[in-house]
């Protein structure tokens, strides 16, 4: 089987640094002092060999002992749980990614300068619960929410995004937004560049293959937009976490496959992947497949 590579692919600096944050943590602190609150990242292979060094995971702070270390995840965390934190007596490590960060701090300014904040994101995604705690109402509307319903009318509005978004679906929320009578409206850029870069290089990479494979845990959210946009541009596409996923069948009959990863996903499980894909008889010849080279990084 002919692989082709994404150029744009796999860990972010944001899960770079949460990972290294983790490990760091482990070290200084010792194995089972240090308790995630939630999933560190959307990647179930990450946290598993994190879990392997003595990190521990929970949904509730209350459980934790005082004393012990609390981790922050990459996706961030209310204002609130930061609180609640030093009540309970617990140190806390910070993993929230810059870009997060970002976006905490334009819904907090944005509410203080008097705006309405509306948030286009995922209502249930730990990112969106997470930014919207930091001003006291914020609307969140996305894919398929009725504008009329659920947009309260206010003169003034202050928009920010889920990191995660793709560029075009942020465009076309803002474009319905704006053609409603706003006395104001500013929009304030969350989007995560990384993100952006990896889902232009799964389209460009879509045109050149006959099936695509995005790698990524499932509940990643940036990794399931890639498939969603390699699915929109006609492309076959399959989402899976790692190579032991993989099935005769989503390669029948073709010959050039392209793989691409979520934000989440380490290099390790993308090579592991390629090696099996690789490995995969090439199946009758398609006279429309593209041609190229055997492994090729786009």
């Amino acid at each position: 089987m002919e692989v082709r590579l994404a150029k744009s692919r796999g860990f972010c600096f944001g899960v770079e640094d949460a990972v290294e944050i983790a490990e760091r943590a482990l070290a200084d602190h010792g194995a089972g002092n240090v308790i995630a609150l939630g999933p560190v990242i959307h990647n179930p292979q990450v946290v598993s060999r994190l879990e392997e060094r003595g990190l521990s995971q929970t949904g509730v702070l209350e459980r934790i002992e005082a004393g012990k270390s609390v981790l922050i995840r990459s996706h961030g965390a209310r204002p609130e749980t930061y609180e609640e934190a030093r009540g309970l007596g617990l140190n806390i490590v910070d993993a929230t990614c810059v870009l997060v960060k970002h976006a905490q701090d334009a819904v907090r300014r944005l509410h203080e300068e008097g705006y309405h904040v509306v948030m286009i994101g995922d209502p249930n995604h730990p990112e969106v619960r997470g930014v919207i705690g930091y001003a006291p109402v914020v609307t969140v509307i996305d894919e398929g929410s009725d504008l009329e319903d659920a947009l309260p009318y206010r003169e003034r509005l202050g928009i920010v995004a889920q990191t995660t978004h793709s560029p075009e679906h942020v465009a076309q929320m803002i474009a319905k937004i704006l053609v409603r009578p706003y006395k104001e409206v500013k929009i304030i850029n969350t989007l995560c560049l990384e993100v952006t870069r990896r889902q232009e290089s799964a389209l460009a990479l879509c045109d050149e293959v006959e099936v695509m494979f995005v790698l990524g845990g499932l509940k990643s959210a940036n990794t399931r937009e890639m498939v969603r946009l390699c699915r929109e541009k006609g492309r076959e596409t399959h989402h899976l976490e790692t190579h032991e996923q993989l099935t005769a069948d989503m390669t029948a009959g073709k010959r050039v496959a392209g793989v691409t990863a979520g934000a989440s996903t380490p290099e390790w499980v993308i090579a592991e992947f390629v090696e099996k894909l690789r490995a995969i008889p090439v199946g009758p010849s398609d006279p429309e497949a593209p041609s190229g080279a055997l492994l090729r990084t786009d």
